[in-house]
Parts: C-alpha cells; structure tokens; sequence
C-alpha cells in the first residue's frame, strides 16, 4: 500500500486542498489520500479555529464522491495539541505491514519545518512530498535545515529526490498553484461575498447551513 497523508487545519477544505491531493496521488501512483485535519494546531493555538465537527462533515463532504480520497479523526482522538510526529508513529504503529507511507505539506511549512515537535525523527519516520509553486527555485534541503542535518541526505537522481538515513525520501515536486487559501474564504463569507468555485458545492451549502464564519 501508498498512502499519502495530508493535514492541516481545513478551515474550510477547498479546491486547492482537492487538486494538489489529486496531482501528488498521480505523480507517485498512491492507493489513497488520508485528509487529516488538525484539533488544535501548535502554530495556531490561540487563534479561532472552527470546531472539529464542522471541519470533518466539510471534509467528508467535499471527498464524498471519490474512493481514494478518505479521512482520518486520529488527532481528535488524542484531545490535545496536534502534532505530526505522534499522527505519523500513529499511522505506521497501526499499519505498518505493506505500508509506505507519504506525508504531503506545502513548501511555506516544510520551511518552517523547525519549529515543529521533533521535526528531526519525523523527517526520518517517512517520505515526505512538499508541494512547491511554479517558478519555485529548488535548492535541496540547505538553508531549510541545519547543515548537519543535510548532510544526512544524499540526492537520488533515478527518483529526483533525497534520500535520507532511514531510506525515506523528500521530495519537491511542483503542483498546480491555485490561490486560494481558508482565511480568504472565510473573510469573502464574512463580508457576504461568493464563495462559489473556491469550494465544493456540498462545502458552499453545508457553511450557509450552519451559517460558519460569519463573524471573523
């Protein structure tokens, strides 16, 4: 098995979470895409974060119609800060057998990568796939993490990508950059202005429903 695990808060999901989804899953023929959305993001702690119910029955709703698309509640389950390394360990502990495991993140959170809770052990957990913009300028791993770290890392040119330690790769693949992004939907729905095209329409209908993000 390939699955790709892609997280992030998904306040709401829209057309560019889906199409970058689809684009990785072709590029490294994954027999699934995992949606994990985060209940309480360390880098988002003491923001307004719409209630996890809500982004679950987005989520759900905007992958309904296609099978290799599913969800996951695993970060819900543990009731407190989400973090990657421990949703990963999770993932690999559960399925390990047959299962190669791919996370998904975009390149301004691969960046930031060391501020995050054992970004060291979770690069070397598993494959990592960051998504750049067209016009990206691709210099490896230096200047992202410590030179020492890089040197950990050597350049696969059969599978243009680098590998690690442990065997795992990191890859830097462009995707189709849309520019669309949660807050600027949430801010268009706040101020009554369409949000048609930017979601799915089962997500466009399910936030009037429940008249979300009205006052942000």
């Amino acid at each position: 098995m390939k699955w790709g695990l892609l997280g992030g808060t998904f306040d709401p999901i829209h057309i560019g979470h889906l199409r970058c989804a689809e684009e990785i899953l072709e590029m490294f023929d994954l027999n699934r895409i995992i949606f994990v959305p985060a209940l309480k993001p360390p880098h988002k702690i003491h923001g307004d974060i719409t209630a996890f119910n809500h982004r679950e029955q987005m989520i759900n709703l905007a992958i309904e119609n296609n099978p290799v698309f599913s969800f996951s509640d695993v970060e819900r389950l543990r009731e407190n800060i989400s973090y990657s390394v421990q949703t990963v360990e999770y993932i690999l502990e559960k399925y390990m057998e047959n299962l190669e495991l791919y996370f998904i993140l975009g390149q301004d959170a691969f960046h930031a990568i060391q501020t995050w809770k054992e970004w060291e052990k979770l690069l070397l957990l598993c494959n990592f796939v960051v998504m750049t913009r067209p016009g990206y300028e691709n210099k490896g791993l230096a200047g992202i993490v410590p030179d020492d770290f890089v040197a950990r890392f050597t350049y696969d040119d059969h599978v243009k990508g680098f590998r690690g330690p442990t065997g795992y790769m990191i890859f830097f693949r462009e995707v189709t950059f849309l520019d669309i992004s949660s807050s600027k939907i949430r801010q268009k729905v706040n101020q009554g202005k369409s949000i048609e095209y930017l979601v799915p329409e089962t997500v466009r209908h399910y936030i009037i429903k429940n008249s979300l993000y009205k006052n942000v």
